[in-house]
């Protein structure tokens, strides 16, 4: 079998598969479909300093090929997780990390901090597509200022990986990648869902509550793909790749475009199973065409 493992800054991965924050859970809710200490690494949902209620029904629509998504982060707060998640899953024979979000700037600090101080969390990924309720509402992560502010902001109460998961809806995802590098960040995942919506033709209004919502699955990919090849040549740190990805062929495609690892998300609706199926179907690809190690592979277009 081929070498599968990656280094993510100082985190080393047993194999290059992941899951998307918000498609599995916390990950023990997948524990009687898949034996989680064969997953790379599991990112919990998204995590925020206070409890939020997410926004109203209905927030999910099957779309051609993908989704669309306006859940709206509904978690229960960064001290839930510490005092009632964590203990669950601190034992368990794989990395986890935390998909940190927030409001403010000082929302994202302070709740690294504390997940900082949980010992058997090695990374956390910064959710910078969070709308910024200071300055009107627009996404953290749609301007270099807006990304600067936090990954400045967390790297100095952060001591551990930072993965920042960069938005697609801007025109210079480099741009925006390059400047959270130089901010301290050590990996970057993308991308993050596209904006988008339905209409109900028959009630004349939007499918979601609030009108808009995240688009995801296979119909992304594409683009992903495109992003991803963009800024693995624009940066140094290793790039994630997601959007998409429900095969070993598709992770494949993004490793030759220049990712050291992939993360699976709207796949795991339609089959729980399916990170491992593309852990194993990558070993068995690289197996036939004789390579003895993924890295042979990365970044090769």
């Amino acid at each position: 079998m081929a070498n599968l493992s990656v280094n993510i800054g100082k985190l080393e991965l047993k194999n290059p598969v992941m899951t998307a924050s918000g498609t599995f859970g916390y990950g023990v809710e997948f524990q009687d479909f898949v034996p989680l200490d064969q997953i790379g690494a599991i990112i919990v949902k998204g995590t925020t300093l206070h409890h939020r209620e997410g926004n109203d029904y209905p927030r999910m629509h099957e779309t051609a090929s993908g989704m669309l998504n306006c859940v709206g982060l509904q978690n229960k707060g960064v001290d839930y997780f510490c005092k009632n998640i964590y203990p669950q899953i601190k034992d368990i024979d794989t990395h986890f990390i935390v998909n940190v979000s927030g409001s403010t700037v000082e929302d994202y600090g302070e709740c690294a901090a504390r997940i900082n101080e949980l010992s058997s969390i090695p990374a956390i990924e910064l959710n910078i597509s969070c709308p910024n309720v200071k300055h009107g509402g627009m996404a953290f992560g749609t301007t270099v200022k807006g990304a600067v502010s936090v990954v400045r902001e967390v790297r100095r109460r952060y001591d551990k990986t930072l993965i920042v998961k960069l938005s697609p809806n801007v025109t210079d995802i480099a741009a925006i990648a390059s400047a959270v590098e130089a901010e301290g960040a050590d990996a970057v995942s993308l991308i993050n869902t596209l904006m988008g919506m339905a209409i109900d033709i028959e009630r004349r209004q939007p499918l979601l509550s609030i009108g808009t919502g995240g688009l995801s699955g296979p119909c992304v990919k594409p683009v992903a793909l495109r992003m991803v090849h963009q800024v693995a040549k624009a940066v140094r740190i290793p790039v994630i790749g997601l959007g998409g990805i429900s095969s070993a062929e598709d992770a494949i495609e993004f490793f030759m475009a220049g990712a050291t690892a992939i993360e699976v998300g709207t796949a795991n609706f339609l089959d729980p199973a399916i990170t491992l199926k593309i852990r194993n179907g990558i070993s068995q690809w690289l197996d036939r065409h004789h390579y003895s190690d993924l890295h042979d592979i990365i970044g090769v277009v």
